[in-house]
Formats: structure tokens, sequence, C-alpha cells
């Protein structure tokens, strides 16, 4: 379970920086704002998953 919540962790965060770039490149500032939140959920996914893992391993 937690390697498929890292993944999608990861997913969000790439998916994110992929809309972000794109929405900047195209001047689109709802898609780059979309982008930013994405990956910002992604990066709260994984910073969840790493308490986690820091706690079970104690």
């Amino acid at each position: 379970m937690a390697a498929d919540e890292k993944a999608q962790a990861k997913g969000e965060q790439a998916k994110g920086k992929v809309k972000k770039t794109v929405g900047g490149a195209v001047g689109n500032e709802s898609l780059r704002a979309e982008g930013r939140a994405e990956e910002s959920k992604g990066d709260l996914r994984d910073a969840k998953e790493k308490a986690k893992d820091a706690f079970k391993d104690k």
C-alpha cells in the first residue's frame, strides 16, 4: 500500500510539473495554477508517506 501511495505521489508531482511548464509556455495561467496545485498535492502525499515510514522504522 505504501509503495502505491508513493508512486501516486510521484505521478502527481510529475503531472503537475508538466502542466505548470506547459501552462507557462503557452501563457495559460489557469493551466499553470492547476499544475502548481497538483504538484503541491503530490508533495504533500510524499511528505505524508515519508513521515509514516519514519514512524514505522522506530
